[in-house]
C-alpha cells in the first residue's frame, strides 16, 4: 500500500520539481490529505453520528464538538503517522515505537501552538478568525515539517534502520 501511495504522489511531482524537493512535496501531499480526512471525519461525526448532541458516557458528558474532535483524531493520528513514517520519512532508522512516541508529542505541541496562536491573533491582535487560522496553519505546518524531519523521523548517520538511539 505504501508503494502505491508513494507512486501516486510521485506521479504529480514533476511540475513541482524546480520549486521543492520530493520529500517536501510528499509531506504536503500526505499532510494535506490527512488534514482533509480529519476535517471530513469531524464533519461526519459532529453532524451525522453525534447529531450535534452531547455524548454521554456514564457520568461523563462531552460536548459534540469535542467528541467529534476526539473521533477525528482517532482516525487522523494513525493515518498521519503511517503516511509520515512510510511515505515521507521512510528512510528514518529509529524504532517505530520511538517514532510513534515522538509523533504523538509533536501532535500535542501542534495542538497547543494552534490554540495559543489562534487565541493571541484573534483576541490580542484582533485578526479575523479565518485569517488567523491561515497564519496559524502556516506556522504549524512549517514547525511540524522541520520537527518531523529533524527529530521524529530523523536519520541517524551510520545506524541501520530500526536501531536504537
Amino acid at each position: 500500500m505504501k508503494n502505491n501511495i508513494t507512486a501516486l504522489i510521485d506521479f504529480f511531482y514533476p511540475p513541482f520539481r524546480k520549486f521543492i524537493p520530493i520529500q517536501t512535496f510528499r509531506y504536503l501531499a500526505c499532510g494535506g490529505s490527512n488534514t482533509l480526512l480529519d476535517i471530513f471525519v469531524y464533519f461526519i461525526s459532529y453532524n451525522f453520528i453525534l447529531h450535534k448532541q452531547n455524548f454521554v458516557w456514564g457520568p461523563l458528558v462531552i460536548s459534540p464538538y469535542i467528541m467529534a474532535f476526539i473521533m477525528s483524531f482517532a482516525v487522523s493520528f494513525p493515518t498521519g503517522f503511517f503516511l509520515m513514517r512510510n511515505v515521507v520519512f521512510h528512510d528514518s532508522n529509529l524504532h517505530g515505537r520511538v517514532q510513534l512516541f515522538r509523533y504523538f508529542l509533536l501532535v500535542v505541541v501542534c495542538i497547543f501552538i494552534n490554540y495559543v496562536s489562534l487565541k493571541v491573533l484573534v483576541e490580542n491582535f484582533h485578526i479575523y478568525p479565518t485569517i488567523a487560522k491561515i497564519i496559524t496553519t502556516f506556522i504549524v505546518v512549517c514547525f511540524s515539517y522541520l520537527t518531523q524531519r529533524n527529530y521524529t523521523f530523523k536519520v541517524k548517520e551510520g545506524a541501520e534502520k530500526g536501531s536504537s538511539l
